[in-house]
């Protein structure tokens, strides 16, 4: 109904404005007929009474004044004068305006007469109404005697004009009435016949227009209810879930993880060898994901006390104190890194992926390490291993050649691949001269995974572009040869709760703690963001904001300080040298700018925190800006959600992240606008409690739901329906017989 009225309205709306638009055409139209009839009225009736005018036009002024009223008895004709040639008035109605003298006549006249024309009209708005003023030569022979002026009165005019403009405004919404009623009638009669085409379709009669419709709703309510049956019978998604998920589905076996970072680090102090959990977003995810499942996690041993700490197959036992996975560390040499992660992945890959204004890099020799070190990881992964058909995640853009090598070793393995990062469009991914091999490379995974529906389109558009297969658009599948591979959107998140609040204060005690430490007053406006240094977080942009915000609300100056967390990154590569002098260098200008006394606007901490650390400044912070120019998801958005759990704070995200699709309560901002940006800090260390409670509790229930667990939950899930129709369509049956490379053994306690 609600939508009928509304169509109704516009409808009228329309109408009505055409009825306007028509009625103006129609006056303008009619007034112009009404001119032209009067102009040929004065004609003829001067030239009804020329023998008259020419008799007593010099001889009897009375006799002339007789005529000009016989001329004038036509109710139309207000008055009617005679003008001589020199501009003297001969003779004139009682009822002639003064207004129109002869001399003013006569001059209009001879302008016209040069044009040609014998006759002209004129309308004025006189006080006594609305006027149409003609005038006609006057001649004897070729003698020019002078002119005759004829005022005709048109207020009739306007009387027919309103009578005409009611009867169009009434027909016109007389019409406007039918038109929508006849389109309500066969709008229902049509919805009619189409739900009852659709009943027949969804109960399984021949219905070939709504095939694909069909096909569609019974697809998501399939979805839809084995996403319902497994909320209702395990809750929310939590570390005993998964594991049960495993369990149920896939028999409880062991998860093997590839990934370039090792989530702990050892490395040497003054102290002894210390646990160190490394900055990355990767890691934050996935840790909990392997504390839950348990298995092993292969990664390159990077930290200066890695080989001291494993055993003679590098296998070492983490968390510390709690033991309840595996690291298996890969060595690589100086060359193999600089060329596999610093050249290749970072100089190349990366700025390809990320829309940031970086120039990718590719050289031939990077590649050739970078195929070398994937073989190496594949075969060290094939070294874990206890079955034939494992279960293995390969993580992230270093590693886009292995599962294409794992599945060459293990055919009967389910490979599940994650993209941690935006997959770019493919006219941008054709400037890679190994675009080919990537694609296939990835193309070995059983299910390939994205943050975003975007991330899919784009890499199947790739595909489409670049390689000799079938796509499956329906189901969203990519097909080579029997071999086929999912492509599926899994927006990554965090684990709930996080393991690491348990040993940071409460949201008062780090308030007081952070503001203590950076020497600033207990009252202190604190903002916060935490990033690596890289150039596509938008730190530059999130210090030039902070300038934007004291420059046009002067009431923040002396009481806001932003701390950025920048923990160093990638720093044998010159584009990330020169981020860190420019970041360096806008921090020591805007402080200059603004700071009075011990006050500094910007701290910036380039130094590498532990994620209890980092908390700490999430609950002591009234705003946390993520500001990233281009973003697979960002978890430090979702970090700083779960860290409030006294619902107060603000979080202002950037649209160019995969996290802005989920948060949608975030203060939503372009990172590249920095005045909307210093705006939307104004906006957040102004805005009341209740509204902060508001959306930060909308936001926690969102990060809850769908946590880390649920991430993996569901490719785990998808995984185990994979491997069960391929065993029953028999493809495993030509799968070459499995044979453990190395015998198990326990691996040291760290």
């Amino acid at each position: 109904m609600r939508r009928a009225s509304r169509f109704l309205g516009v409808l009228l709306v329309g109408l009505s404005l055409l009825a306007v638009g028509g009625y103006l055409v129609l006056t303008q139209t009619m007034r112009s007929w009404f001119e032209a009839d009067h102009a040929l009225r004065s004609r003829l009736a001067v030239g009804s009474a020329r023998q008259s005018l020419a008799d007593n036009w010099h001889t009897s002024r009375s006799r002339l004044t007789e005529t000009l009223a016989d001329i004038t008895r036509d109710e139309r004709i207000m008055g009617a004068a005679a003008c001589s040639e020199d501009g003297q008035l001969l003779a004139a109605t009682e009822s002639y305006p003064v207004e129109f003298s002869c001399r003013s006549v006569l001059e209009r006249m001879r302008s016209e007469a040069r044009k040609g024309a014998t006759s002209w009209t004129m309308s004025p708005e006189l006080p006594s109404g609305r006027l149409h003023l003609s005038v006609t030569l006057f001649e004897q022979g070729s003698e020019a005697k002078g002119a005759i002026v004829l005022v005709h009165d048109l207020s009739y005019v306007g009387r027919r004009e309103l009578t005409t403009r009611n009867i169009l405004l009434a027909t016109f919404f007389i019409m406007a009435l039918g038109a929508a009623a006849v389109t309500l009638i066969a709008l229902r009669f049509a919805w009619k016949d189409w739900t009852r085409e659709l009943r027949r379709a969804l109960s399984g009669e021949a219905t070939d227009e709504f095939q694909p419709l069909v096909s569609d709703v019974r697809s998501l309510a399939q979805r839809l209810a084995n996403e319902r049956v497994h909320e209702a019978s395990g809750g929310r998604w939590s570390p005993a879930r998964l594991r049960s998920a495993l369990t149920q589905y896939l028999e409880g076996e062991r998860v093997v993880i590839l990934a370039n970072r090792e989530p702990y680090i050892h490395e040497k102090t003054p102290e002894g060898v210390r646990a160190v959990h490394p900055a990355s977003g990767l890691v934050t995810a996935l840790e909990p994901v392997m504390r839950s499942c348990s298995g092993v996690w292969v990664a390159h041993g990077s930290g200066s006390a890695d080989r001291e700490t494993v055993d003679r197959h590098d296998r070492i036992l983490v968390p510390p104190g709690e033991e309840s996975y595996q690291v298996r560390r890969v060595w690589l040499t100086e060359a193999e890194e600089n060329g596999y992660y610093y050249g290749f992945s970072n100089e190349g890959l990366w700025p390809l992926c990320h829309v940031a204004h970086t120039r990718p890099l590719f050289r031939a020799e990077d590649y050739e390490y970078y195929v070398r070190v994937n073989q190496r990881f594949a075969e060290a992964v094939c070294e874990e291993v206890d079955s034939d058909d494992p279960i293995v995640l390969v993580q992230d853009y270093h590693f886009a050649l292995a599962p294409k090598m794992i599945r060459e070793r293990l055919p009967r393995a389910t490979i599940i691949t994650f993209w941690h990062i935006p997959w770019p469009n493919a006219e941008r991914f054709g400037i890679c001269p190994w675009r080919e091999e990537l694609i296939s490379g990835l193309l070995g995974s059983s299910i390939l995974g994205f943050h975003t529906q975007l991330h899919c389109n784009n890499f199947i558009d790739s595909v489409d572009a670049f390689m000799e297969s079938r796509i499956d658009r329906e189901e969203h599948a990519v097909i080579q040869g029997v071999r086929r591979t999912l492509v599926k959107p899994y927006p990554i998140s965090i684990e709930w709760p996080v393991h690491w609040l348990n040993d940071v204060p409460n949201v008062v005690d780090c308030q007081l703690q952070v503001r203590r430490e950076l020497g600033l007053p207990d009252d202190a406006l604190v903002g916060v963001g935490v990033d690596r240094l890289d150039y596509t977080k938008g730190i530059e942009e999130r210090l030039l904001a902070v300038d934007s915000l004291l420059t046009r609300y002067p009431e923040f100056r002396g009481k806001f300080t932003f701390v950025q967390i920048a923990a160093p990154s990638r720093t044998k590569i010159p584009r990330y040298l020169e981020l860190n002098e420019r970041v360096e260098a806008i921090a020591t200008d805007v402080n200059k700018k603004w700071s009075s006394g011990s006050y500094r606007p910007i701290v910036l901490l380039r130094t590498h925190h532990e994620p209890a650390s980092i908390f700490r400044f999430y609950r002591a912070a009234q705003l946390c800006y993520v500001s990233s120019l281009h973003d697979g998801m960002n978890l430090v958005a979702k970090e700083f959600v779960a860290a409030r759990d006294d619902e107060q704070g603000v979080l202002i995200l950037s649209q160019f992240t995969g996290a802005a699709r989920d948060l949608t309560e975030a203060l939503i901002v372009n990172p590249y606008d920095l005045q909307q940006a210093g705006d939307a800090m104004a906006g957040a260390l102004r805005m009341p409690k209740s509204e902060q409670r508001e959306r930060l509790h909308s936001m926690r229930r969102l990060v809850s739901e769908f946590n880390v667990y649920r991430w993996a939950g569901r490719m785990l899930v998808d995984a185990a329906e994979l491997r069960r129709k391929e065993r029953m369509t028999g493809r495993f049956a030509t799968a070459q017989p499995f044979t453990p490379t190395e015998p198990y053994e326990e691996p040291p306690v760290a």
